[in-house]
């Protein structure tokens, strides 16, 4: 059975929801669109493993390969997109609408469309003069909680050595990125009467001691790492969120803190964690206040991949492009800590993603066939 033409293929999967959420309202299952990339590609020849991710009901991932040996070229992206305001969209955000040059719909720049230019880019290859593998993988849940990348983790599961995520980068490489968590520090006091301070023992004064010393941790940071590749060349640390008390008259009895962290490649966020914690125990140690540090999510690791590795070398030829370092995470050091080689490199711009009328940019999909054709040239042929 032939494969659609590459704009249908877009259409068919922008048009299956598969918005992933920490938020259960949102979180939908992405075995539709995991079907349809099933379907085509072992039209193609593929031979294909749907995994189900542990522990996820309804997410999977999925590994489309031909060709055998440990030096294979991993194609991969995710399936599922940001949940959307749909009423901030001009158009249908299921429905694929071609205007002014663009493709636009949830999902065409971040990134079923990637899956669909691959599927072009190798409809008319011959699997059978492979002399290394080619592999397609589909992951579940890249933008919430990255289940799909870390269940092949947790198996250990290998696919090869040299790996290309499409996600949008302009079809300019990168190589490095910052990691990200997100934490809760919580403070629980004595609430009481406002006209006498001893009455209570107040949680908003403690957490201003709290901000006091995780600015000052945060100033310290930047002082110690530094790394010229990024436009912010420091770690930073946001403070996104406060909430605490509930009457002007009343001692505050529980306060909540919430901020980021994207340390640069080479900073461990587990280390980072334990350091805060470490200080502010110490801080807070004769306050009388109880203290929690709770992680909101595990994070996501830094990467950085070596500019001497083969595929960073290849796309840099190919493309007339330094490798470049970027802010937002990727499944990246997930795959790195497989055993591959891992670059980020795609179609369209991170500037649409996550944005009401997401577009794919219709210059941006003849140069991305030739460049996955390329790479496929130089790894697998």
């Amino acid at each position: 059975m032939p494969i659609p033409a590459l704009t249908k293929m877009i259409e068919h999967l922008v048009a299956e929801p598969s918005v992933s959420s920490v938020s259960p309202e949102w979180d939908q299952p992405n075995i539709r669109v995991i079907d349809i990339l099933a379907e085509w590609f072992s039209a193609l020849g593929f031979n294909i493993e749907k995994l189900p991710v542990p522990g996820c009901p309804g997410k999977f991932n999925l590994i489309a390969s031909a060709g055998s040996g440990p030096e294979g070229l991993v194609l991969s992206g995710h399936t599922d997109t940001v949940p959307y305001d749909e009423h901030r969209w001009s158009s249908d955000p299921f429905k694929l609408l071609q205007q002014d040059e663009r493709l636009y719909g949830l999902g065409t720049a971040d990134m079923k469309s990637y899956f669909a230019l691959v599927l072009d880019a190798v409809r008319d290859l011959d699997l059978e003069k492979l002399k290394n593998p080619l592999i397609i993988l589909a992951t579940a849940d890249e933008e919430s909680t990255m289940c799909g990348a870390k269940s092949l983790v947790d198996a250990n599961h290998r696919l090869g050595r040299h790996a290309i995520i499409g996600e949008p980068t302009g079809l300019k490489p990168v190589r490095m990125h910052k990691g990200i968590s997100m934490e809760s520090i919580r403070l629980t006091g004595q609430s009481g009467h406002s006209s006498n301070p001893a009455l209570g023992r107040n949680a908003l004064d403690g957490m201003y001691q709290v901000m006091g010393e995780v600015l000052r941790w945060r100033g310290e940071l930047q002082q110690k790492y530094h790394d010229p590749m990024f436009e912010v060349a420091f770690p930073t640390v946001n403070l996104g969120h406060i909430h605490g008390g509930d009457n002007p008259n009343r001692i505050c009895a529980h306060c909540e803190l919430h901020f980021d962290m994207r340390p640069l490649p080479g900073m461990d966020i587990g280390q980072l964690r334990s350091e805060l914690t470490q200080r502010l125990a110490t801080l807070m140690a004769d306050s009388g206040l109880k203290l929690e540090h709770i992680p909101l999510f595990d994070g996501i690791p830094a990467m950085d991949t070596p500019a001497t590795s083969a595929v960073v070398q290849a796309v840099e030829n190919m493309t007339g492009y330094t490798a470049q370092a970027v802010a937002f995470g990727t499944e990246g050091p997930y795959l790195n800590q497989l055993g591959m080689e891992t670059v980020i490199l795609g179609p369209g711009h991170i500037d649409q993603a996550h944005q009401p009328n997401e577009y794919l940019a219709l210059d941006q999909i003849e140069p991305g066939v030739k460049l996955i054709q390329r790479l496929i040239k130089r790894f697998c042929l």
